[in-house]
């Protein structure tokens, strides 16, 4: 499997071989949606409360007799049938996160990069710099690019001028290929990446 490598102008400059089997062959989606679960469960904060009916302040005291009086039989006025009351089996804080293996999420990471490749949604630049921090050339190079929508941009070493020029770009991630995930490749539109990342990559998920 061969790509093209452009320069900043999208201009073909060379191209850089992959091996076959890590992202040329069928694209097992479902340890993709595992790796992305995953991720996700573990970014909940799982602060959400309700009170039941012993949070809720108020008497606990019958408020009539069970029998007799011609109502409807009641406990106190904490009960979940009343305005006010507590609710039955309220959501309360946990943790929603779970364990799962190295080689799952590995193999999720391949999986989503190969996706993108797949789909020629993958622009492999030989450099990614700046010569000096200005949002607008950075946004018109990475326009250039084919950026459109979310936009991942991978470096082996993020350049500090290119990152501070960036930030600011709605849609746009800068991140260092030893930090990317499936979820962060999967939630963009658009994959552009040093040849030196991509490389990178290769060797880790071999």
């Amino acid at each position: 499997m061969t790509i093209d490598v452009v320069n900043s102008k999208n201009q073909k400059v060379g191209s850089v071989d992959l091996k076959d089997e890590l992202f040329a062959g069928r694209i097992r989606k479902d340890v993709i949606w595992e790796a992305v679960v995953h991720e996700n469960a573990e970014r909940r904060r799982g602060t959400h409360q309700a009170k039941n009916r012993s949070a809720v302040q108020g008497s606990g005291r019958k408020l009539w007799k069970q029998k007799g009086t011609g109502r409807a039989r009641v406990s106190d006025l904490r009960n979940p049938l009343w305005r006010k009351g507590g609710v039955v089996f309220p959501p309360s804080p946990r943790d929603y996160s779970f364990a799962l293996p190295k080689k799952v999420r590995r193999g999720a990471l391949r999986e989503a990069i190969a996706f993108k490749m797949q789909a020629g949604a993958v622009t492999v630049v030989d450099a990614l710099a700046a010569s000096e921090i200005k949002t607008k050339a950075a946004a018109e190079m990475l326009r250039g690019l084919g950026a459109d929508g979310k936009t991942l941009v991978i470096d082996v070493v993020p350049d500090g001028k290119l990152q501070l020029s960036t930030r600011n770009i709605d849609g746009v991630r800068f991140l260092a290929a030893n930090r990317i995930s499936a979820r962060d490749v999967m939630d963009s539109t658009r994959v552009i990446a040093t040849q030196a990342a991509i490389e990178r990559l290769q060797e880790a998920l071999s």
